[in-house]
């Protein structure tokens, strides 16, 4: 059975979408709102057919955790360290034990809001590229029908369309010359969650570029401080609070991978449990290979909104496809920038499907407790996508060096 004030308010999302559509201009005339409205009741009705659905991910975490707020009175509960989330998150748990509502729906809720909120940005970077309406339009729709995006929120309640959704609204602003908005956003999307890190190097480039200046990296650290501050108020530790994530380094476990599509994978890295320094070598060389690949004075110079965003997404499939330790949710980021990017430019449409084929191998995993593949198939699409978003940086390098040397020679 589902919950009346559940349906008032997925209704209420649903509206917001729409109301995000057609202040953009989209959706325009009676066929494509009679088709708008019919995607729309699509996605949400498939939502709302699983709402009810536990996860022990649920069961034996996200319910204890919002009793522990119910049990100390609310808000209150943050006096006693609870949960191995970040506080912000646990906000909004806190902020559910007073609702006289399934918490379960309510979780739920909050990610399915901000799955719009993700689609809708998607699809602003997909306009910021040069798209029309009609591809921007798809990239929304694209995003809600994700079957990531709908697995990880409304069918497992997870919160990673949280921190993804504000990394993208950060890379969204920084490419279109708000600084201060990227800084605000990446900062938040760390205080939800570490993963965010993922995409940290690209911050770098956006520095060397001029698209955020040395003046507005403060804003950084404050939005962070500014956002644990509460907890702070209602009696956690501030330092303890401030360092959540050094705390938490040793709670990950010590295997090598957790059904995620990385290079540890392959069965038998699992015999040589050394290897995970190589992994985090790797994942450094990446990085490194990237800045070469960009940040020389021939090159930086050159670099345009498409090359950021397949930096943005070579970041985000690459990094974690090397480290170890990963877990099945870790690719989300990757999954919604290849969505971004793949309806930005048709060319790189591919990479939609190879980052669906990776994350869900590692979702069917948890979900089903079962794999679909082995999982090591993920690994490998990872690894061509990885490699053709490289080459591509490497084209556009060695094409740029050349008309830098033309210039020269004028």
């Amino acid at each position: 059975m589902v919950h009346p004030i559940t349906i008032l308010l997925m209704t209420a999302i649903a509206a917001f979408a729409l109301v995000l559509l057609r202040r953009q201009g989209l959706l325009q005339g009676v066929l494509p709102l009679t088709v708008g409205i019919v995607l729309l009741i699509g996605a949400f009705a498939m939502r709302l057919y699983v709402i009810n659905h536990e996860t022990l991910d649920y069961q034996h975490f996200l319910a204890v955790w919002v009793q522990h707020f119910r049990d100390y009175g609310g808000f209150s509960g943050f006096q006693t360290p609870i949960g191995n989330y970040n506080v912000v998150y646990l906000y909004f748990l806190a902020l559910f034990s007073y609702i006289p509502m399934p918490d379960l729906h309510l979780i739920k809720l909050l990610s399915i809001l901000f799955d719009v909120i993700l689609a809708y940005y998607i699809m602003q970077i997909v306009g910021l590229l040069g798209q029309s309406k009609g591809r921007k339009t798809i990239a929304f729709f694209t995003v809600l029908f994700l079957p990531t995006v709908f697995l990880n929120g409304a069918y497992w309640g997870q919160c990673d369309v949280i921190y993804a959704t504000f990394a993208v609204m950060s890379v969204y602003y920084a490419l279109s010359e708000r600084p201060i908005r990227a800084m605000v956003m990446i900062a938040l999307a760390l205080a939800f969650k570490l993963q965010a890190i993922f995409i940290f190097p690209l911050y770098l480039i956006f520095l060397c570029t001029y698209k955020i200046r040395l003046r507005h990296l403060p804003i950084f650290p404050l939005t962070y401080v500014l956002a644990i501050l509460p907890a702070v108020l209602w009696g956690r530790l501030f330092w303890d609070t401030l360092l959540f994530y050094v705390s938490q380094a040793d709670t990950t476990g010590r295997g090598l991978v957790y059904n995620a599509p990385s290079v540890f994978a392959f069965a038998w890295t699992w015999r040589n449990p050394g290897l995970a320094i190589f992994g985090v070598i790797a994942a450094f060389a990446l990085v490194l290979l990237v800045y070469f690949l960009t940040l020389s004075p021939k090159r930086r110079r050159g670099l345009t909104n498409e090359d950021f965003l397949v930096i943005a997404l070579l970041f985000a499939v690459g990094v974690p496809l090397f480290l170890p330790q990963m877990h099945d949710r870790y690719f989300f980021m990757a999954d919604v920038f290849a969505v971004a990017l793949g309806l930005s430019r048709l060319k790189f449409l591919s990479g939609i499907l190879l980052t669906q084929f990776a994350s869900l191998l590692g979702y069917h995993a948890y979900l089903r407790q079962a794999f679909l593949f082995p999982m090591y198939y993920g690994a490998i699409a990872l690894l061509i996508l990885t490699g053709a978003l490289l080459l591509t940086l490497l084209l556009r390098w060695k094409s740029g060096s050349m008309r830098y040397q033309s210039a020269l020679n004028k």
